[in-house]
């Protein structure tokens, strides 16, 4: 039952965090295009740890600097918007599981690494599709 609430909360925050996002005024943070993947909060709610996302990796460390350096001015809004009895520490960590989705998919479909399981179905067919030979 208390996980349920912590995963409603967990949404709330990075709904709320995704609003606070657009109106930081840090141009680490303007930079880039910020994505908020995942939040994980305590069950105690003491702390929060916010995975980010950035389109352009080369500018992923410079962006959660600034959201560390942020990360009073997102709190004191934070809780004001969800008025919990403790509001958590803000930890942001720099997430790479898109990045990494890709290239698992890119290795999927790279005939050289994937045999397929039966060679007869070399060549697979979406609905719709036909063999032109």
């Amino acid at each position: 039952m208390a996980s349920n609430r912590i995963n409603r909360i967990n949404e709330e925050i990075q709904k709320e965090l995704s609003n606070l996002f657009r109106g930081l005024k840090d141009p680490r943070v303007q930079g880039g295009m910020v994505t908020i993947t995942h939040v994980d909060t305590t069950s105690d709610l003491r702390y929060s740890r916010i995975f980010v996302s950035v389109l352009d990796k080369t500018q992923e460390k410079d962006v959660v600097k600034g959201l560390k350096s942020a990360a009073g001015y997102l709190r004191r809004e934070l809780g004001a918007a969800l008025r919990l009895r403790y509001t958590p520490e803000l930890q942001f960590v720099a997430d790479d599981s898109i990045e990494y989705g890709a290239h698992i998919l890119e290795m999927l479909r790279d005939p050289n690494v994937v045999k397929p399981a039966n060679p007869e179905n070399e060549t697979i067919h979406l609905d719709g599709e036909e063999d032109d030979d």
